[in-house]
């Protein structure tokens, strides 16, 4: 009877076992395990209220839904598209006027770059329900505080429409494609200083500031557009690369009724970047963020708006660089908050409106890592840190006068909020590597769930058939000592005696982080599919990498590629060292910086690595935009060994494993022109690898097939190879 039972038990068992699911590259990347959200949350402003973009698949129709942050119960619908054929392409996005009587409405969005497009927008009137058509492919616009006009972007020129007549009036007529840009930004801020429209109305709606791009001297770059046609196209744009010129940057104040125009002097600088502009509170007051070249010197300056004339309120100097902040904040009495890593850690201080130092609101050793809001009712700031370990994120309060700090978020992981106007409630976005993202209503006084508001129960309900092995988080420490996050993923039915092969998965560019207790991206789920068949996949943020202080992340100053490198060789060695690796089968993996990366440590880890796979690699820091590398790296001219040295082009005769290098050929972001170097010098190194390039796809590498065709093939060399 034992016995039976014992076979009976087994037999299950191995039922239970053998029916486990297998995941697929095509199930990943064709979307089947996304998580539901809030899309295009917002929080009011005037009310107590915030709205979502909801989408009825039935009727294929999207509401703009007005919900109540009390009560959580919606309230109304703002707009419905079933009822505006205008919109049955459906809505883009969406962004109210300050009175939140208005909304703006973009749809038929053409991407320009990776965060640039234009797109037609449609004016809706909640007051008349009345929607209209105003305007027709257009960039970044942005109604006046007072609602009546918006201003935008068409063809690099700035407009202005009067909202009640629909008129539009010209502010410059100079713009020109590769030539003059007045009111965006060129390619490399875009993707560098990640901002897209560079103007911005005063406070009293009578002027707007706009930053002027003279791209003329920029050297052009020019991809060959294949599609199907007989002839190639071209695509050509200005890209400075490392060293060479730069856009000439101009600052510019308009009275929007005359339209006149005065330049604001900034002769005092040479070769320099505007990397923020805004107006302060006072409508009289513009601030700007200038950067040298270099980019270890920020000056914040206030800029009359009357004479134009500026002054330096506040200077910030680093060995390395100065990071560009987005938390900015004007008080009423025009004294600011302002977040830095002066004292070696990323923190809140608070600044009078001259500029003069009032209170450090944080410190410690651990980063704040978002901005929030400022309660001016109860003088309480609110913000995201690292305070409990740099992969999680919590969900703090603090005074402004750096007392009575409050930890708001309960659960161990990554925490995220969305705050109600009054600072009363706050919706809390939750996920960690095993619980898929949450969205609660919780309490800002002290952080208690009010009510849940959305879970992924179905999506945890789907996982359940496949049985999937979980991120084990640890700290590696190599041989010289260095303490390094990492996380392993193991095969669900792992057996410790055994030997498995290990796939190195990173990114390691500056300040970036890959090991979060987070919830899964879909690279996280092709790692899993790995694991299924056999394989560990290890990720370890070496040092340069963000979260951990400056000191950690500034580290590689002038070097790029030196000391990340060899902390992943390093990783590679420790892990061959655990019992249940196979240290003759390590391979290692990334994309971009990561790219870069997998290919240095293969030819320069030659002994350690099996295999290495590199996505749109950079294989040499000269062929990369002038902003980002000059940042970490100054010039090629001031540094050429620092270029040199860590090239993986110029270490190819090293190669001895298996290697697959991997590009667009429309990458407008890391070119082709890396790729084709580097598969030049490995052809006169006499080196065999294995290449593909995919025509006009860009930097994502995406569209159609192509993300399952890509990562079946990876998944077959990593199966070949390793």
């Amino acid at each position: 009877m034992i016995k039976r039972s014992l076979v009976a038990l087994f037999l299950a068992v191995g039922i239970t076992v053998s029916a486990q699911s297998k995941l697929s590259v095509e199930e990943i990347y064709m979307g089947m395990f996304r998580s539901k959200g809030m899309d295009e949350l917002q929080a009011m402003k005037n009310t107590n209220q915030y709205t979502v973009l909801n989408t009825d698949r039935g009727s294929r129709s999207q509401q703009i839904d007005l919900y109540d942050y009390a009560t959580l119960k919606k309230v109304s619908t703002l707009l419905d598209t079933k009822n505006h054929k205008e919109l049955a392409e459906g809505i883009d996005s969406y962004v109210f006027s300050s009175d939140e009587k208005q909304i703006l409405i973009a749809n038929n969005s053409n991407p320009i770059y990776r965060h640039s497009f234009t797109a037609d927008y449609y004016l809706y009137d909640l007051t008349t329900k009345s929607l209209r058509k105003v305007l027709e492919q257009v960039q970044e616009p942005l109604f006046s505080p007072n609602g009546s006009k918006i201003a935008y972007v068409k063809a690099n020129n700035l407009y202005v429409m009067d909202v009640a007549s629909g008129n539009s009036t010209a502010i410059t007529n100079d713009g020109e494609k590769n030539a003059i840009i007045n009111g965006i930004t060129d390619w490399v801020y875009e993707e560098e200083f990640a901002f897209v429209r560079a103007f911005d109305w005063s406070a009293d709606s009578k002027k707007i500031a706009f930053i002027r791009f003279d791209e003329r001297q920029v050297p052009e770059f020019s991809m060959d557009i294949y599609q199907k046609a007989l002839y190639p196209t071209q695509e050509k744009f200005k890209y400075p690369k490392a060293g060479e010129k730069n856009a000439l940057v101009s600052l510019h104040l308009v009275d929007v009724a005359s339209n006149t125009k005065k330049e604001v002097n900034l002769s005092q600088y040479n070769d320099f970047y505007i990397a923020r502009m805004r107006w302060t509170n006072d409508a009289n007051v513009l601030c700007a963020q200038v950067l040298n070249r270099h980019q270890n010197n920020l000056d914040l300056l206030f800029i009359d708006g009357t004479s134009a004339a500026a002054k330096v309120v506040l200077n910030e100097k680093d060995n390395a660089y100065v990071d560009v902040t987005d938390n900015l904040t004007f008080l009423k009495d025009n004294s600011f908050i302002w977040t830095s890593e002066k004292d070696g850690w990323n923190h809140i201080y608070l600044y009078d409106k001259t500029g003069k130092l009032k209170n450090q609101v944080t410190k410690g050793a651990w980063e704040v890592t978002a901005y929030y809001g400022f309660d001016e009712k109860t003088k309480t700031i609110f913000y995201q840190s690292t305070e409990n370990g740099s992969i999680v994120r919590d969900v703090y309060r603090i005074g402004l006068d750096g007392k009575k700090k409050m930890k708001l978020s309960k659960q161990v992981g990554t925490n995220a909020a969305t705050f109600s106007p009054n600072f009363e409630f706050f919706i809390n976005t939750f996920s960690s590597a095993t619980v898929p993202p949450t969205y609660s209503l919780n309490s800002a006084k002290d952080g208690v769930q009010v009510q849940m508001i959305v879970e992924n129960s179905a999506l945890t309900e789907k996982l359940k058939k496949y049985d999937l092995p979980t991120k084990e988080f640890f700290v590696l420490t190599t041989e010289k000592g260095h303490q390094l996050n990492a996380w392993m993923i193991k095969p669900k039915d792992f057996d410790a005696t055994k030997k498995y092969p290990v796939f190195m998965y990173q990114y390691s560019g500056p300040g970036s982080q890959q090991v979060a207790n987070d919830w899964l991206d879909t690279n996280d789920y092709w790692f899993m599919m790995l694991a299924q068949q056999g394989y560990i996949t290890v990720c370890v943020d070496g040092r340069g990498t963000g979260f951990k202080g400056a000191a950690f992340k500034k580290c590689t100053q002038k070097e790029l590629g030196k000391f990340e490198v060899e902390d992943q060789i390093d990783a590679a060695k420790v892990l061959g060292t655990y019992a249940y690796v196979d240290k003759s089968r390590i391979g290692i993996f990334g994309w971009s910086f990561g790219g870069f990366m997998a290919s240095n440590c293969l030819f320069k880890g030659a002994d350690v690595f099996k295999m290495a796979i590199a996505v749109a690699p950079v294989t040499n820091w000269r062929f990369y935009d002038s902003i980002y590398t000059e940042r970490y790296m100054q010039t090629p001219q001031e540094n050429a060994s620092g270029y040199d040295d860590n090239s993986p082009i110029n270490h190819v005769s090293k190669l001895k494993g298996s290697f697959l290098l991997v590009h667009g050929t429309a990458d407008d972001n890391v070119h082709v022109q890396n790729s084709m170097q580097m598969i030049e010098a490995l052809v006169q190194a006499n080196k065999q690898f294995d290449w593909a390039i995919y025509p006009d796809k860009n930097h994502g590498i995406y569209g159609g097939k192509t993300r399952i065709q890509l990562f079946n093939k990876l998944t077959n060399f990593i199966k070949e190879k390793l």
